[in-house]
């Protein structure tokens, strides 16, 4: 191959840019790899301002579709009961923050940062979430 007056200007070859692009490609390909996502279900099968349940390996997630189609994935658990029913709670705000309220006790959940706004010392898991061609993701690594 030889170098095009472009490549010489700026110092780079073809080949040097080959492999810079294999090099990122590689690393895009594993930090996908680190990161497991996983397809949940589609996003119009999901109810706005309602949660539903999934199974993710061995972690169980409450998904949320909120009014402005935001979603939001956290552990299901009530830290407070111990069982395992976030997904079934009542979807609100307080005011301009997205809420979960616990079907069981009614402590009140930040969907986007599992703080609990009733007592600030308790909080739940969080999880990175995407649609990708229709289909809702989950990262729980």
């Amino acid at each position: 191959m030889t170098d095009t007056p472009e490549n010489q200007v700026t110092g780079t070859s073809t080949r040097q840019r080959a492999v810079a692009a294999s090099g990122t490609a590689a690393r895009r390909r594993d930090s996908e790899i680190m990161s497991s996502w996983t397809a949940v279900c589609r996003f119009a099968d999901l109810t706005p301002e309602r949660g539903v349940a999934a199974l993710i390996g061995q972690t169980q997630v409450a998904l949320f579709r909120t009014h402005d189609d935001a979603l939001f994935a956290l552990g299901n658990q009530d830290p407070f009961s111990g069982a395992w029913v976030l997904s079934r709670g009542i979807v609100g705000t307080r005011g301009s923050r997205p809420t979960v309220a616990s079907p069981m006790h009614k402590q009140v959940f930040d969907l986007r940062t599992g703080e609990c706004l009733d007592d600030h010392g308790v909080a739940v898991p969080v999880y990175d979430v995407r649609v990708r061609e229709g289909t809702v993701e989950v990262n729980c690594a």
